[in-house]
């Protein structure tokens, strides 16, 4: 029980953040909770999607704090012809489940927090490791897949997104 209760959490601050990324782009803060951001971008539309077929969108609240890493839709674009289609049909909802719930980690880490070589342990449970080029921040993925963070440390009042160029894949 305790796992569905920090899933549901985690669930709803992954699907609420993209509102808070980039209503809040220009001020890095939105002054709100991650539950409470409105405007879902349309930059995030396949990510939205892949929430609803795993059926993480309509869960309760989060208390956070959490740290989500946020793929686009561009991020998305770049994964194998069909990935997506696949992972999106309801018999594949718990893989798609565990990489969602790979872009999360509890606490409100800032870009700042992250040292070159530091493994971070995410809500799924895999790990992923902190890689620092050229002054950016970015995360190497249990398959030994990068992503950058392009836009960082957007801060709400109970976790903070951080927007990534490629989707993370967990290690199962």
């Amino acid at each position: 029980m305790k796992k569905v209760s920090i899933l549901t959490k985690i669930s709803l601050a992954i699907m609420l953040s993209f509102g808070v990324l980039f209503s809040a782009n220009a001020q890095k803060t939105t002054g709100k909770d991650l539950a409470g951001s409105a405007g879902i971008s349309d930059n995030y539309s396949t990510l939205v999607a892949a929430l609803k077929a795993a059926g993480l969108a309509d869960k309760a609240s989060a208390e956070g704090p959490f740290t989500v890493f946020a793929p686009d839709n561009a991020a998305f674009e770049k994964l194998p012809d069909g990935t997506v289609a696949t992972l999106l049909k309801p018999e594949n909802k718990k893989t798609l489940s565990g990489i969602l719930l790979y872009h999360v980690v509890q606490g409100a880490v800032m870009s700042s927090d992250l040292k070159n070589g530091q493994v971070i342990t995410t809500v799924q449970g895999d790990k992923l490791t902190v890689r620092m080029k050229d002054g950016k921040v970015m995360l190497e993925d249990a398959k030994g897949g990068m992503s950058t963070v392009t836009v960082a440390d957007i801060k709400a009042t109970n976790g903070v997104v951080h927007s990534v160029d490629t989707v993370l894949m967990p290690s199962k």
